[in-house]
């Protein structure tokens, strides 16, 4: 595995990446002056655009919701990545190998490189090949369940041929070795040598949260094919079942947007659910839903505010019933509130879609149970509720799960419900709730969530220029720091000195000044602003940013030009204003037969205001 990235390659993708071309792949970006773009937020909905890019410093910032960054920023929250996957994309979007450390080798990621277009090249031929006459039978399995020829171009599904090596064949020639084909999965060794992996199969092409393919999913069709029901690609550098989920490329920005997620069990469930219009369906491939599952959804989900929703859907028998538990066991690594549905009869959503139709699929979604309710309730089907006896160990194993609903405003009410359904008094159930919630917390009920979902300590609130006073003084401030940080190039050296020099009567805007004045020798630099970010305190990072973003009024480069130098010139012209009437003052309080000290502050005086006829000439 790679170790981390070099820094200087993660600072050279980004100075070779127009941030306006990633961000315009989401957002249609219009002129707003020279050097700057605006468009409408992919963060937040909103009527007129306040989502500001400036591609030449390589920032963006949004004035409605506040979300601000650089390109490998917007990637992240975007397309749920990493940091070191964001680099990788972009690396790979200009044909620039990486170099890692801490062990890792460059090749590392050309591998990976060369797996992922493998695997891209294998799902382009299976889906090529659903239209040849050998893949009737999966043909016919599709119509079956309701899906025709859009829904499976749609999702990429596909068909192997009941060949030998028909696959294997097709990317020698496009130039991959067979050691690749077998490290991504594709191809499996034999007496014989190299052969296929999927033979005579349907085939769902699975793909990462970017959209990449890293594996596939095959379901058996024909009789003689004695293999499991369902193969899947096998562990490899790309391709980890247990946090991976089929579904989630073409899911995420529904999740991320309503804030639900629906988890299925099959390849058939997610397409039937997408198509009968829950598009937030997602299903593991061949594992059951676990912790690392938990972790790429909390990411998708933004899930940290507790008010989004993740509902499982399982088969009601023994088989789902477990899984639902499983799911249970892990509930509380989430901040969203969970949900079982579970589908009349029987059915899964792909067969229930071809029972009852597509109102049926949303039905079950929208009558959800909580997830606590469905729990207590399977917890109490094993005692006989008939008997004391039954009552009491039911009661014993139902209290501890009432003691770990983490909304405290919400157990009691699951405290009168199981009361209710056990037919005891509620001071019982109470009192074992709060012995059960003891034994499991210590002397407190009230502990953090487990795993991701606990509570972050509080940071002090960010500064931002909505929060600047609107007085004249202040705005010149603001002004003179944003034509700085967007155009330091215009000034040269001595006027950016001047300018850092000048008092500022806003502490914030003070504080941006001395973070420019201690990186003033590299802000003309591509990773100027970013050394600038690094060096300032935490809450002024976002007013640096909305600082660099933030439109400027002139439009043409000649008042651009007029306009940068002009604002900054009457920054230093104020602060010269301000040094000469404190001569003044000193001068009226000098002894006149101190004819020394009389006479160093009116050669003060002369100097200061040599300096501004100096400075008004140019």
């Amino acid at each position: 595995m790679a170790g981390r990235i070099r820094q200087s390659d993660v600072d050279e993708v980004k100075a070779r990446t127009n941030i306006a071309d990633i961000v315009g792949d989401h957002v249609s970006l219009k002129s707003a002056g020279v050097g700057s773009l605006k468009g409408l937020c992919p963060f937040h909905d909103e009527r007129s655009p306040s989502f500001h890019v400036r591609p030449q410093l390589g920032y963006y910032h949004c004035f409605g919701c506040g979300e601000s960054g650089d390109v490998y920023t917007f990637l992240q929250k975007m397309d749920h990545v990493t940091f070191a996957e964001a680099v990788e994309r972009l690396a790979g979007r200009i044909a620039f190998e990486l170099h890692y450390e801490d062990g890792g080798q460059a090749s590392d990621h050309g591998n990976r490189a060369r797996l992922l277009a493998a695997n891209a090249a294998a799902a382009e031929f299976f889906e090529e090949r659903l239209s040849s006459p050998g893949a009737e039978p999966g043909r016919r399995f599709l119509g079956e369940r309701g899906f025709d020829a859009a829904s499976a171009k749609h999702f990429g599904v596909g068909f192997a041929p009941k060949s030998w090596d028909e696959l294997t064949k097709h990317l020698r020639s496009k130039g991959f070795r067979d050691e690749e084909l077998a490290a991504a999965g594709l191809v499996s060794q034999g007496d014989r040598g190299v052969y296929d992996r999927f033979r005579g199969r349907l085939v769902w092409p699975i793909r990462d949260v970017t959209g990449q393919t890293v594996g596939f999913g095959a379901r058996r069709l024909l009789d003689d094919d004695k293999g499991p029901k369902y193969l899947n690609t096998p562990e490899t550098q790309i391709y980890h079942k247990a946090q991976v989920l089929y579904g989630l490329d073409v899911a995420k920005r529904d999740i991320a947007r309503s804030q639900q997620v629906v988890v299925v069990e099959g390849y058939t469930d997610v397409m039937a659910c997408h198509l009968a219009g829950v598009t937030t369906a997602v299903a593991t491939c061949g594992t059951s839903f676990g912790v690392d599952h938990i972790k790429v959804l909390r990411r998708v989900l933004g899930d940290d505010s507790g008010i989004g929703e993740v509902i499982f859907t399982f088969d009601p028998d023994a088989a789902g019933e477990k899984a639902a538990m499983r799911a249970f066991a892990e509930e509380q690594r989430f901040a969203a509130q969970t949900f079982v549905a579970v589908a009349p009869e029987g059915l899964d959503p792909c067969d229930l879609r071809l029972a009852r139709g597509d109102a049926a699929v949303r039905s079950i979604i929208e009558q959800r149970t909580p997830m606590f309710e469905f729990v207590i309730r399977h917890t109490l089907s094993r005692y006989d509720l008939e008997t004391v006896e039954g009552r009491v160990a039911a009661l014993r194993a139902a209290a501890p799960i009432v003691a770990d609903i983490r909304d405290p405003s919400i157990r009691p009410g699951y405290a009168r419900e199981l009361a209710r359904m056990l037919g005891v008094d509620l001071a019982e159930v109470s009192r074992a709730v709060a012995s059960a919630g003891r034994r499991d917390r210590g002397t407190s009920t009230e502990a953090p969530a487990k795993g991701d979902a606990a509570t972050a300590p509080a940071t002090e609130r960010p500064y931002s220029i909505s929060d600047l006073p609107a007085d004249p003084a202040t705005r010149l401030e603001r002004d003179a720091l944003q034509a700085i940080l967007q155009h330091s190039d215009i000034l040269g050296p001595d006027l950016l000195h001047q300018a850092v020099d000048c008092r500022f009567g806003n502490q914030a805007l003070a504080v941006v000044r001395d973070g420019i004045a201690a990186n003033i020798d590299t802000l003309a630099s591509p990773t100027g602003i970013d050394t600038l970010l690094a060096d300032v305190p935490k809450p002024f990072a976002g007013l640096v940013q909305q600082l660099v973003v933030a439109p400027l009024p002139e439009r043409t480069e000649r008042e651009l030009t007029a306009y940068v130098r002009g604002v900054v010139t009457a920054l230093i012209d104020r602060e010269l204003l301000r040094q000469k009437a404190e001569l003044l003052g000193r001068l009226q309080r000098t002894d006149r037969t101190d004819v020394e000290a009389y006479g160093a502050v009116q050669r003060a005086l002369v100097l200061v205001e040599a300096d501004r006829r100096a400075l008004r000439s140019e």
